[in-house]
């Protein structure tokens, strides 16, 4: 398999069907957003999958995904390959943000929503409301960057404190210098993902102390690639994404190392190695998928989920994301059977 580029990537047609939901919602969710990943054990990621059951009847239909511009190239590259085997199937990839899925996912719209957070108390209360049952899935760590534009030559590092006074619901910080008085008499401009991404839900909770409280004035994108394109084209611009759109972008802007205290020489620079152990805080996070357990009864979905499960580990290292370590991935893998045989 070739690798996947995010600019190439951004193609995914949003389709409209119904999908009616069950009666209750999945109880054994797992509900931490936000923290460090857990550490890998010992063996590492495992470097085999399971093995994917041939379908005993030919498959065709439509797989319906949206939600998380930044899960969707894991989605995207597992739906191009599943549609090579299966070539009567139809898997689309939206990219309405986590919170914009959810918006579909939760009234049956979608079999599938990408998500760069946990589902919310809200989205629960509208499934349970619309009966839609989910299955919480979760298929790789990420983590998010800070970048500034790569003339930048005074702001290698930024503590958490310094990002909440910039980023922080009412905030005044204009220029530069009022973060550091040795820095420029400059105006900052700011690029960011929009209110209807998992990315600005989980960056305003880690610094802000609260999802979704953040100033307004800035500009705002659901696609990571608007956002590189801005912080790129601006000398004094300052943005935030996610950390494999650094990784596809690194001629483009310069990462800055993150200090979740006072001390500027205790940063951490975000890597996979960093991200995965937790370190590099409180910016680290768990990636997932959403799925509508009625789907299931639909063959084409229940193969697409299990070759995502089973095989989607070679393709979140092909777009640059971090492998899920061992006993993340076994757990997955074993939700998926238990609410496979429930049926």
């Amino acid at each position: 398999m070739t690798a996947f580029s995010r600019r190439t990537l951004k193609t995914g047609s949003l389709l409209l069907v119904l999908v009616t939901g069950c009666s209750v919602q999945d109880n054994t969710s797992s509900r931490t957003g936000g923290g460090s990943p857990s550490k890998p054990n010992d063996t590492g990621t495992p470097t085999s999958s399971p093995k994917v059951d041939a379908p005993t009847e030919k498959l065709s239909g439509e797989v319906l995904a949206d939600g998380s511009s930044t899960v969707f190239p894991i989605t995207q590259a597992v739906a191009e390959e599943f549609m090579k085997v299966h070539q009567d199937v139809k898997v689309s990839v939206g990219i309405a943000g986590t919170g914009g899925g959810f918006k579909r996912f939760v009234v049956g719209e979608t079999d599938i929503n990408d998500a760069s957070r946990p589902i919310s108390e809200k989205e629960i209360d509208a499934c349970n409301k619309s009966g839609v049952e989910y299955l919480e899935l979760k298929v790789a760590i990420d983590g998010l960057s800070v970048v500034v534009n790569p003339k930048n030559d005074w702001c290698k590092a930024i503590t958490v404190a310094q990002l909440k006074k910039l980023w922080n619901k009412g905030s005044t910080v204009k220029k530069w210098n009022e973060l550091d008085p040795s820095w420029p008499d400059a105006e900052i401009r700011l690029y960011g993902p929009g209110p209807d991404s998992g990315t600005f839900d989980y960056f305003t909770e880690a610094v802000n102390g609260k999802a979704k409280e953040s100033r307004s004035d800035y500009t705002p994108s659901e696609d990571d690639n608007v956002l590189v394109q801005g912080v790129n084209g601006d000398k004094n611009s300052l943005g935030y994404f996610g950390y494999a759109y650094y990784s596809d972008n690194q001629d483009k802007v310069k990462l800055l190392a993150i200090a979740d205290g006072d001390d500027l020489s205790k940063a951490v620079v975000p890597s996979d190695e960093t991200i995965l152990n937790g370190t590099y805080k409180p910016l680290s996070r768990p990636l997932f998928i959403y799925v509508n357990k009625k789907s299931f009864e639909k063959p084409q979905v229940r193969e697409f989920v299990k070759y995502y499960i089973a095989k989607g580990q070679d393709y979140v290292k092909e777009v640059q994301y971090i492998q899920l370590p061992e006993n993340d991935l076994k757990e997955a893998q074993q939700r998926l059977t238990e609410a496979l045989s429930a049926k």
